[in-house]
């Protein structure tokens, strides 16, 4: 048996997440369908980490383990050829026996899509913010999310996850419109009034990103003072912080790891 890596892309809105379910449909699923017929035997395949449903992923890294002879370019092919049309491998390769798509990532980056004006192309990952709303008290909140920190505040009361202490590499809201003299502008070539919220952490927790969108579109809207970011991640109850912001918006954009254990 050998170990391969596949890049996967895919919109979220019909499915209940990357991690299977029982009795309805996600893309871990889908995946591991469409290998184990193109390897003709069963294959499991394992994701560098579960999004929620309605959640979108540009940069998906999954691992499975097959038969060493695969030929990639005709496995990608054939693999794109079943999938539905919601779901895209992007790159299959050969990897180390030892790589594992969730543990070894190092960092995981996500972005989050809204518009201040009316959208109807990108209704499907992007959220309309139907009101004005502050930008720059939004990212000056944003800094109190920098470092390490017991994110319980941000965390689904559900989840069994115990240890909730995340590092946050960066958490910035960026223009996407070519005409932005920010530093850190996308690029895109988007729309004046199109904004990404990019963060990008070590791990994270069940349902944080939206958790903390949500909270900071609050402070936008001048709902919460531009401190209290801080205080909500002190409280560690996610009664402190705001509503989930509409799963729509967020898409996994991309994965790091210290090696790809691509041969």
């Amino acid at each position: 048996m050998a170990r391969y890596q596949l890049t996967i892309e895919y919109d979220g809105t019909a499915y209940h997440g990357w991690q299977y379910q029982p009795g309805v449909p996600t893309v871990q699923q889908e995946v591991s369908q469409a290998l184990t017929t193109c390897c003709r035997e069963a294959v499991d395949v394992v994701g560098s980490g579960r999004t929620d449903t309605g959640v979108h992923a540009r940069g998906q890294i999954a691992h499975f383990d097959a038969n060493p002879d695969l030929n990639l370019e005709r496995l990608r092919n054939s693999l794109n050829g079943i999938l539905p049309p919601d779901v895209a491998v992007v790159l299959a390769v050969r990897v180390g026996d030892s790589f594992h798509a969730r543990f070894d990532a190092c960092s995981r980056e996500y972005h989050y899509r809204v518009s201040t004006a009316p959208v109807a192309i990108e209704r499907s990952q992007r959220v309309h913010i139907h009101r004005e709303i502050a930008f720059d008290q939004m990212n000056q909140a944003a800094m109190a999310l920098l470092g390490t920190h017991d994110y319980s505040s941000f965390c689904r009361t559900q989840s069994e996850t115990r240890n909730r202490v995340c590092t946050v590499e960066k958490a910035v809201w960026i223009p996407e419109w070519e005409e932005s003299t920010s530093a850190d502008r996308l690029n895109l070539g988007g729309r004046r009034g199109d904004w990404t919220f990019v963060i990008r952490a070590d791990r994270f927790l069940h349902g944080m990103v939206r958790a903390i969108v949500g909270t900071l579109l609050e402070i936008g809207y001048g709902r919460r003072p531009q401190a209290d970011l801080a205080r909500v991640l002190a409280a560690r109850d996610r009664v402190a912080a705001g509503p989930a912001a509409k799963a729509r918006g967020l898409t996994l954009h991309h994965v790091s790891y210290n090696t790809s254990g691509a041969r």
